[in-house]
């Protein structure tokens, strides 16, 4: 159990009625859609369908408890995962590629949302978290008010590629406690190529810069996330990450105590088995070596980081 002194935030935001204030707001943001930074500026809210195909009501292809998350997410009764449909990018070697791009999943409603998550905290989950949700934060915020309201207690994480917009990411000032986003590229010629994100770099930058000025340094209690930020890194053959860069701006710009989950299990999947058009598609045909992992990791111990991947 989560202590008192972190009990999660958004449970002062609905006494207050704040919470109440920042559905409102984000719901504006639908029509003209303005929710992440493509702001593509259609109306959502009468079924207009731009980047991210998606509507009024949020998707979800699955939930429940899951133990392959972070060990600080984790624990021992596993992380409340709500799996959205759909996405607001397009990587190639996506391992999701049914849900983000075939949109496999079920439309539901606000109110059926916040059960889900009330079901998940009675099964004991440490957590809810709430995997590719940039393109639902409206629904989001709107689902967490009514699960508070039934009786929702226990920290929410916004698990994100990080093709956010900051405008929408300071509407969840105190709503999320655990932010867990994606660095993925240090190039932004990359970053177009491999997932159709323009500028993607300093969207990135900016949008990890507001979550760490939110909530901090990822903070435990007993071994398990109760507030701040864990961030992940893929590394991809051939530094086409860009891994090295990644690890400096989060060193030098967030901060050199960040938790930063160094992952190794990059393998061929998605479209990029099918699509060898582009020479950054063709390095992609293979897993990465130990030893791509072994200079990753040390390139990020050489900027002084030091939390959440090995230390040999």
């Amino acid at each position: 159990m989560i202590s008192a002194a972190h009990k999660p935030s958004y449970l002062r935001l609905t006494r207050t009625g704040e919470l109440v204030r920042r559905v409102d707001a984000a719901r504006a943001l639908l029509s003209p859609c303005r929710v992440c930074p493509r702001e593509c500026g259609i109306d959502r809210l009468h079924g207009e369908i731009g980047y991210c195909r998606s509507g009024p009501l949020p998707r979800i292809s699955s939930f429940g408890p899951h133990f392959g998350e972070e060990p600080p997410l984790v624990g021992t009764h596993g992380s409340g995962t709500i799996f959205f449909s759909s996405c607001n990018m397009r990587c190639v070697f996506c391992q999701n590629y049914s849900i983000s791009q075939e949109r496999q999943g079920t439309d539901v409603s606000c109110d059926d949302l916040a059960g889900i998550m009330i079901r998940l905290r009675d099964l004991g989950c440490h957590n809810i978290n709430f995997v590719s949700p940039t393109h639902f934060v409206p629904q989001v915020l709107e689902s967490v008010l009514l699960a508070a309201e039934k009786g929702l207690d226990i920290p929410l994480v916004y698990n994100t590629g990080t093709y956010d917009s900051v405008v929408a990411l300071k509407l969840l000032e105190g709503v999320f406690d655990i932010y867990m986003p994606d660095a993925k590229y240090g190039s932004d010629e990359v970053a177009f190529s491999l997932s159709d994100a323009p500028g993607y770099v300093t969207v990135m930058k900016e949008a990890i810069g507001e979550m760490q000025r939110q909530v901090g340094d990822l903070r435990m209690e007993k071994g398990i996330a109760v507030k701040g930020l864990l961030v992940r890194h893929l590394v991809l053959p051939h530094n086409l990450a860009g891994s090295k860069e990644v690890f400096r701006f989060i060193a030098e710009e967030v901060s050199p105590d960040a938790y930063v989950n160094v992952m190794d299990q990059y393998r061929p999947c998605g479209r990029i088995v099918g699509d060898l058009r582009h020479p950054h598609h063709r390095s992609l045909m293979r897993g990465i070596t130990r030893s791509e992992y072994r200079e990753a990791v040390s390139a990020a111990r050489s900027y002084g980081l030091h939390r959440g991947f090995p230390l040999f």
